[in-house]
């Protein structure tokens, strides 16, 4: 079973910037799909980006579409989520999953295998 632990999360002013990781346990995480949810107080986890396991192809949530990018780097078994022109609205805990067998469903959360702990992300306006 793959670990995923997050990193990087922090307080950042509105219109800044923060680069989460996602580093994984095994090297199986390669073959598997990923992606990054958020969840805020009070609200349900909510997709914001999806990456294949080769990293050909990316997803977003509208939100976030032109200020995050998802990458990953398979030789050192890591995803990325770069965050730009931070908004009050994206604090959340930010999580990674992990999915097995990629699907059309890429955006719930129900898809995914593994999960990490989650990174805090708060940002001040």
């Amino acid at each position: 079973q793959v670990q995923l632990v997050e990193s990087g999360g922090g307080l950042v002013q509105a219109g800044g910037s923060l680069r989460l990781s996602c580093a994984a346990s095994e090297r199986t995480f390669s073959s598997y799909a990923m992606g990054w949810f958020r969840q805020a107080p009070g609200q349900e986890r909510e997709f914001v980006a999806a990456i294949t396991w080769n990293g050909r192809n990316t997803y977003y949530a509208d939100s976030v579409k032109g200020r995050f990018t998802i990458s990953r780097d398979n030789a050192k078994n890591t995803m990325y989520l770069q965050m730009n022109s931070l908004k009050p609205e994206d604090t959340a805990i930010y999580y990674c999953g992990a999915d097995k067998y990629w699907s059309d469903y890429y955006y719930m959360s129900s898809a995914y295998d593994y999960w990490g702990q989650g990174t805090q992300v708060t940002v001040s306006s």
